[in-house]
């Protein structure tokens, strides 16, 4: 393995943070710093594709930040392998979650096709958004199940209809993202 110079590692831990995303660099006050090592895009290419191949390793039924920096990653990157590994691990996978993890999937899951949805071939999209219904249908129509550490007030919910109306939210936007 070759040993990074301590410039390119700062550089790599900044490009790392931020996901890529200059924008939020500058609101963090680093963009300048970050530009001054002269990363090339050939670099950050490489970067970002460790960035997603690491979220794709780290995708759960017990929680949702892999998913969540997968759709923060895809504010800056436009991938469609990120629809693809995130819909096929919800399709695989998310059933088995509980109700708390299902709904922040399946909101992340949606948030993602919007943000990809001028790239997806038509069929990717209505399979990613096929996903996403039944992920949101089980969420609505399954009793309420919560792991330890899960609450409803993580997500400002007092109860199960709460949980509901969020599910019920996203299915209109995949309704929007599919007309």
């Amino acid at each position: 393995m070759v040993e990074m110079e301590p410039q390119e590692l700062r550089a790599k831990e900044l490009y790392c943070r931020y996901l890529g995303h200059l924008p939020a660099m500058h609101r963090g006050g680093v963009l300048a710093e970050y530009q001054s090592y002269g990363v090339s895009e050939e670099q950050e290419q490489e970067w970002l594709q460790n960035i997603m191949n690491t979220c794709f390793g780290q995708l759960s039924i017990r929680d949702w930040e892999a998913v969540s920096s997968l759709a923060d990653l895809s504010v800056s990157c436009t991938n469609n392998l990120i629809v693809e590994k995130t819909a096929a691990f919800a399709a695989r996978n998310i059933a088995s979650g509980d109700s708390v993890v299902r709904l922040m999937y399946a909101e992340r899951l949606v948030e993602i096709i919007r943000l990809h949805k001028q790239l997806l071939p038509r069929e990717q999209l209505f399979d990613a958004c096929r996903t996403a219904v039944q992920v949101l249908e089980g969420v609505i129509s399954q009793p309420l199940i919560l792991d330890p550490g899960h609450e409803l007030k993580q997500l400002v919910l007092r109860d199960k209809r709460a949980l509901n109306l969020r599910a019920a939210a996203s299915l209109e936007t995949i309704k929007l993202l599919i007309n």
